[in-house]
């Protein structure tokens, strides 16, 4: 009962606020702008645990319709009432095989997508998916009989690919999610869910500690892995209330919350693609942007996505890859430093600092030494004196070091996995922009090396790429371990977020900041691209 009344309150100060700023659930403050639907999975494999558990509610005074198909009916279920969602596991009649061929196995979506448009250019018909990390499958529709798999899998390691592998299953049973209304149970496999408010509450758990309200209405749909996801079809201005809070929070100053804002925009808008596997968009952790609903919509972030409305970051009239950081480590990333693929030219080191403190065309940190002076400075940065992550230091044991790699390796299917013991590391290339390109380990089954950010992927210790290691014996006779010394969170490519902030401190505008992070963009509206598209 004590829950029932916090719940109530919460909807009461969200509605309150909402009346305060003069919005509705449905979208910002209305211009003639044409704003866009998005479908962004905001819980994306439910019923992987077979305990999982979901709670849908109403505001106070609202009701969710609920939409079905009943064999070749379509159904409706009105209810004022909490609408629960259960995972079952449902035995099937006879056991099926599921199996795909996995080509590579990422850590994040762009080396996917690089690693994709390499298979298509070899003839072979992909489709990048994330069932925990990004991957790279052989077109399911495309080989679809065991015979067609193993002889693509043969192919592609008779060309020395050794990380290829078959994933295969035996199912005897699959999720199946099941929903109560009014004390009834139900099941199918696509559930629509909307209310007369256009406002959703989600409750995760059996605990029912995490309550995010949603604009706009959701769809429970099958994904590519057995599973389920709760999909948000909400319009792009109302779905940056639920990102810009979260990414760079409501205090930070105005016109570092617009260019959060028109990035927050664009990187949607150019992102839709990543989710085509599973049939929605955009997720709603880091591995899109984070978009956490309506909790904490605040004057100050409104007006900043009011103030932007319909405005895009561009490079000769193309959204540009609006990628972004909390923290650069006092330089910013060139896309290539990060990730396989082609270099964006409004994506280029730059010293993340408001006046002239280091130049990198005569101290390139490439050079090892000049890296190592970089990283020892801690003043004059736009990160400096911050409560961040803006240098870092992490000392990490040889067997930390080799249980963290040796599950990386295992997922990445390597021969190396069963390696028993590190013998050393070091750094083999660096960028310009002193990002770790290629990291050496030697094992006692030989010597392999680590690329871009695999780095991040491989070790427990390292928070970016821009980092160097410092052998530790801990006073003892041989090797102990290592201290990964380094600065920044992330990728580093464009803007800084902290860096942003101290920019709109000193006066800097929106404008002026994005210019500085995407040197030779321009802000343009949607509505002006579209029409440039249409000519």
């Amino acid at each position: 009962m004590f829950k029932k009344i916090l719940l109530w309150r919460f909807a009461s100060t969200i509605l309150s606020t909402f009346c305060l700023l003069g919005l509705s659930g449905a979208s910002a403050p209305t211009t003639k702008i044409r704003d866009v639907d998005l479908k962004v999975g905001i819980v994306q494999r439910f019923g992987e645990k077979p305990t999982a558990q979901m709670q849908l509610e109403p505001l106070p005074g609202d009701h969710l319709k609920l939409t079905f198909k009943a064999g070749n009916q379509e159904q409706t279920l009105v209810t004022a009432n909490p609408v629960k969602l259960e995972t079952v596991m449902q035995p099937l009649p006879q056991p099926v095989l599921e199996e795909r061929v996995v080509l590579g196995t990422y850590r994040t979506f762009e080396t996917a997508e690089d690693s994709a448009k390499h298979w298509n250019d070899q003839g072979i018909e992909v489709e990048i998916a994330q069932p925990e990390r990004w991957q790279v499958w052989a077109k399911r529709e495309v080989y679809n009989t065991p015979l067609l798999r193993r002889w693509l899998l043969q192919s592609v390691q008779a060309t020395g690919n050794n990380t290829a592998y078959l994933d295969t299953k035996i199912l005897e049973q699959s999720p199946r999610v099941v929903w109560v209304v009014n004390g009834n149970r139900y099941s199918r496999n696509h559930l629509e869910i909307s209310s007369d408010k256009n406002l959703i509450q989600v409750i995760q758990g059996h605990t029912q500690q995490s309550t995010r309200l949603y604009a706009g209405r959701m769809e429970l749909q099958p994904n590519a892995y057995g599973t389920y996801t709760l999909v948000n079809e909400v319009p792009l201005e109302t779905y940056l209330r639920g990102v810009v809070p979260y990414e760079i929070g409501n205090s930070s100053p105005t016109a570092a919350l617009e260019a959060q804002a028109i990035l927050a925009r664009t990187y949607a808008l150019r992102n839709l693609r990543r989710f085509a596997v599973d049939n929605y968009q955009l997720c709603a952790d880091t591995h899109c942007q984070v978009y956490f609903g309506l909790n904490e919509v605040s004057a100050n972030t409104d007006q900043a996505i009011a103030t932007t409305k319909g405005m895009v970051l561009t490079y000769k009239n193309e959204l540009v890859d609006a990628l972004y950081s909390s923290t650069t480590g006092g330089v910013t990333a060139s896309f290539s430093d990060v990730w396989n693929g082609e270099d964006r030219p409004y994506l280029q080191p730059i010293v993340d600092a408001p006046s002239h403190l280091w130049n990198l065309s005569e101290q390139s940190l490439s050079d090892e030494d000049n890296f190592q002076r970089f990283i020892s400075l801690q003043q004059g940065f736009n990160e400096s004196g911050k409560d961040t992550l803006f240098r870092w230091r992490k000392e990490s044991s040889l067997e930390d070091i080799t249980k963290g790699l040796q599950k990386f390796l295992k997922v990445k299917n390597s021969p190396f996995t069963k390696f028993k013991t590190l013998q050393e590391m070091r750094v083999a290339e660096r960028s310009q922009s002193g990002r770790i390109l290629k990291l050496d380990v030697k094992t006692d089954m030989g010597s392999f090396t680590l690329y871009k950010d695999e780095v991040r992927s491989a070790f427990a210790a390292p928070k970016s790429t821009l980092f160097y290691l410092q052998p530790l014996n801990k006073g003892q006779p041989g090797l102990w371990g290592y201290a990964f010394i380094g600065g920044g969170l992330g990728h580093g490519v464009g803007l800084s977020q902290t860096g942003a902030q101290k920019l709109a401190q000193l006066g800097w505008s929106s404008s002026k900041i994005l210019q500085f992070y995407y040197p030779g963009t321009q802000i343009k509206q949607l509505s002006t691209l579209d029409e440039q598209s249409n000519n």
